[in-house]
């Protein structure tokens, strides 16, 4: 439910009279006097360039412009130098989107054919789609993403034109869906489409990646898919570095990240909120732009435009890139750039790591990488091409914002400037550096060798090295597994990154060998060698995994930097005596960082006590060990969280067995006694959930005659979480064991709630309901969720702004008002929802209580402060 921009895809507005984004009774004020405001007029690709702002050796030219394109938002070179855009032309064709799902967009391929830099033909690979997002080439096709459906679609008589189509999914970018009428919702959908180095797909705003290596297939077939849940990333745009680590965004939050495979992390249940994936990796949202912004749907709204009337942080940000060419000067190599189409601008950032965990800064004081002073200068997505250069896809609209949230005072500052209109531009830039001339016949035919291919492996830009393992993982030749090895175990001529993309096309290929994996299980490459820790434990059973993961133990002690962690999440699948005892080893020799904690508790599901066990007992967990209390806070919690009395009686019979004058017991004690919630200042007191034991652990028992006083304190908390024959449950435990089903009418109303929710909420609650760090607050177990219904009520229909504590965190947040996106009966039923989701009993939301708000609060003219809420009984 937080207000989310399309990232530069999301135009237009929905009446005259009362738009959707407006909040009842609210005051919406001009803040840049209009005399400051310049004109917008249409700029040809030229004049645009003209107002342009980059850094000195840089310079931008014209790759495509209207009308060989029109509404790009996606772009994808193909091996032979040509460009294929997916072309959103169905977008908001008017005020009022009439006609936005009728099929007007296309996939057209764009080809230089005098090779002077600039595309000149076009050919309309499909057309007479709706609302296309998102392209990948593959098996000399393309997956084209037509919300609600995934395609793979194929030119097989050579005229450019698509006249194969499979079906590989119906369920993506199901919020976009055209049957959904005013209710669908093009913010929220999926799109991306990105194959990483680990040769799956995947998608921002989406729980599924895709993967089409399942074995040597006929030349000309189509192949066969295989689907996995993953976690959802992001929102519009997503890309990856040089070892698979996956980038992305909100529209608030430039640049989030995956710092760990997202798979490992979620292998425990009894882990909550595990650190490493979705991770902030910037924490300053500020912009810089060069222009006055008032343009923005919300630029009325204190501390949105600065005294200058310049937009103050990221609104837009999307289409997140990781430059991998080799045009630009070497330390560019690296940066993470993205776009913000409100403020006309890119932006670049440099990276650092220190212990696997990854910062984010502005790679310039007070400045942007790139600004214009064009209103309609619309960046949403960002390539690397196959010169090394970096290519923008512009949409080259006025509006970025679509009607779903439009407020009547960016619709006011559209009309005067007459930015509704034209909506068929669309142009293509590349950005180039003077220091080297960019290559712009490489090419690669069709027929291309496998010797080719492992040139192009081997080349210093990223996109040939995809591009190469991609062939070659699709196209295996009987010699293509040799060739490939040798690259891999010649470390002394083979770069690290040439190593690392043919060690995973092997993988795509099945063909690691035993030979293969005992090399770079010793490669001393961090990448390399995480992916061989990576690759041994998914291997199937048998003599090869045996033997490597032999070997990947007898390491451990060896093994150092990022790569211990990628260690710590494969020892966990390993899950033998042998290799809990090498991850022990890690956790207390190394770093006490989050990160690695989690990244070795994730694989312990149903291990945690007698991992604990063994950890106190460990000669290593000794007095001069006390950094490492968070870890065992974390495995007791697990087994806290897990419930299984057995275990939590097990594991405070071995607290009470512990020094009381020693770390460890106040660490194992602090996991248990985490579980009781945190009141909020001024809310609700949150609901203890109890958990019955058959009788009295003896080490509870034991314990709560301790004479210091901290212990007493932790198990007073402790003691509130269990009940057992001879101590009663609490109130609230005995009223949640008697909570009736629904009735059917609410029912009803709790299934209505499951489907609005992935459209309007889920993107930034997530769809597991826990929140993301530094965006989004958890509602499984909030407070604010479960509590009184009349400030819920208040929160969707006016928005919230400023602080809120939630669980005890505070939250920076502006969530908007839905009073006009949701009726009545949608805001009920999503509120039902959550209040029942996720093991929650909280009673049901009506639509007449909605009502009777909605009219209460008709002269609200703002969205509520917490302070406001907590006076609303």
């Amino acid at each position: 439910m937080m207000r989310h921009v399309l990232s530069g895809l999301c135009l237009g507005i929905l009446t005259a009279v009362a738009q959707n984004g407006d909040k009842p009774g609210e005051t919406q004020r001009e803040v840049v006097a209009a005399d400051r405001i310049p004109a917008a007029p249409v700029l040809s690709p030229a004049d645009q360039i003209r107002t342009f702002r980059l850094p000195p050796g840089f310079s931008v030219e014209v790759v495509a412009a209207e009308p060989l394109v029109h509404s790009p938002v996606a772009v994808e070179f193909d091996p032979q130098g040509r460009l294929w855009v997916v072309e959103m032309i169905g977008y908001m064709p008017d005020q009022e989107a009439r006609g936005e799902a009728n099929p007007t967009g296309s996939i057209v391929i764009l080809t230089d054919t005098d090779g002077d830099g600039r595309m000149d033909t076009r050919t309309v690979f499909a057309d007479q789609l709706v609302m296309p997002r998102a392209i990948h080439l593959t098996h000399g096709g393309a997956l084209i993403a037509e919300p609600p459906k995934l395609w793979w679609m194929k030119d097989t008589n050579g005229d450019g034109k698509a006249d194969e189509k499979i079906l590989v999914a119906s369920d993506y970018a199901t919020q976009n869906d055209p049957v959904l009428g005013l209710k669908s919702n093009p913010e929220h959908a999926s799109n991306g489409l990105l194959r990483n180095v680990d040769n799956w797909i995947y998608s921002a705003n989406h729980t599924v990646r895709f993967r089409n290596t399942a074995g040597p297939q006929a030349v000309g077939s189509a192949p066969t898919w295989i689907r996995e849940e993953t976690v959802t990333r992001g929102q519009w745009g997503i890309s990856h570095d040089d070892v698979g680590r996956l980038f992305y965004n909100s529209n608030s939050d430039q640049i989030r990240g995956d710092l760990l495979p997202a798979h490992y992390l979620s292998r425990n249940p009894n882990l909550k909120s595990a650190s490493g994936v979705n991770a902030q990796l910037a924490k300053s949202q500020q912009v810089w732009p060069s222009r006055v912004n008032p343009g923005v749907n919300r630029g009325y709204q204190p501390n949105t435009l600065t005294p200058e009337g310049k937009l103050a942080s990221f609104t837009a940000a999307c289409g997140t890139l990781v430059y991998r060419g080799d045009q630009f000067p070497e330390n560019f190599r690296g940066d993470v750039f993205l776009c913000e189409p409100s403020a006309n601008l890119i932006r670049r950032n440099k990276l650092t790591e220190q212990d696997g965990v990854i910062t984010a800064t502005n790679a310039y004081e007070s400045d942007e990488f790139l600004t214009s002073t064009d209103e309609r200068f619309r960046p949403v997505n960002l390539q690397n091409g196959p010169d090394g250069a970096l290519y923008v896809v512009d949409m080259a609209r006025g509006l970025i914002q679509h009607r779903i949230y439009l407020t009547s005072y960016l619709r006011k500052q559209i009309e005067s400037r007459g930015l509704q209109a034209p909506t068929d531009l669309g142009r293509i830039y590349r950005i180039v550096h003077s220091g080297k001339l960019p290559d712009r016949k490489a090419r690669l035919t069709a027929t291309a060798s496998t010797r080719e291919l492992a040139t192009r492996l081997s080349s210093a830009n990223g996109f040939w090295r995809d591009t190469a393992q991609r062939l070659l993982v699709e196209h295996p030749t009987a010699d293509s597994a040799e060739v490939l090895q040798q690259l891999v175990i010649q470390r002394d001529t083979t770069p690290a990154v040439v190593r690392l993309q043919a060690l995973w096309t092997l993988e795509g290929q099945g063909k690691v060998s035993l030979e293969t994996l005992l090399s770079v299980l010793d490669d001393p490459d961090s990448g390399v060698r995480s992916a061989a820790f990576r690759i041994t434990d998914s291997l199937p059973p048998g003599p090869v995994r045996e033997t490597a993961v032999e070997r990947m133990i007898q390491r451990a002690p060896s093994v150092r930097g990022e790569a211990q962690i990628a260690l710590l999440c494969s020892l966990g699948n390993i899950g033998t005596p042998a290799a809990d005892a090498a991850m022990r080893f890690l956790l207390m020799t190394g770093p006490a960082t989050p990160l690695r904690q989690d990244a070795a508790i994730s694989g312990l599901k149903g291990r945690e006590l007698a991992f604990l066990a063994q950890l106190l007992s460990d000669a290593q967990c000794g007095p001069d060990k006390q950094d490492h209390a968070p870890l065992v806070s974390k495995l007791a919690r697990c087994i806290a969280a897990s419930g299984r009395p057995t275990e939590v009686a097990a594991a405070l019979n071995l607290a009470a067995k512990l020094k009381e004058n020693e770390w460890p017991l106040p660490a194992l004690l602090d996991g248990f006694a985490g579980l009781v919630p945190v009141a909020s200042k001024g809310a609700p007191a949150p609901k203890i959930k109890q958990t019955g034991l058959p009788a009295e652990p003896e080490g509870l028992s034991a314990l709560r005659r301790s004479t210091r006083t901290e212990i007493v304190e932790r198990i007073q908390k402790i003691d509130s979480l269990y009940f057992w024959p001879g101590k009663s449950a609490s109130a609230d435990t005995l009223a949640a064991s008697q909570v009736q089903a629904l009735p059917p009418a609410a029912k009803a109303s709790f299934e209505r709630g499951r489907e609005i929710y992935p459209t309007i909420c889920g993107a930034c609650h997530q769809p597991h309901g826990n929140g993301q760090e530094g965006l989004a607050p958890p509602l499984v177990d909030s407070e604010w969720v479960l509590g009184s219904d009349q400030r819920l009520i208040r929160v969707v229909l006016h928005g919230l702004r400023d602080a809120i504590t939630v669980k005890g965190v505070r939250y920076e947040l502006n969530m908007p008002a839905l009073a006009e996106a949701l009726d009545d009966a949608q805001i009920a039923d999503s509120l039902t929802y959550i209040r029942r989701e996720w093991g929650h009993t909280a009673a049901p939301v009506s639509a007449e209580a909605v009502k009777v708000v909605r009219a209460l609060e008709s002269k609200r003219e703002d969205s509520w402060t917490q302070a406001e809420l907590q006076k609303i009984p």
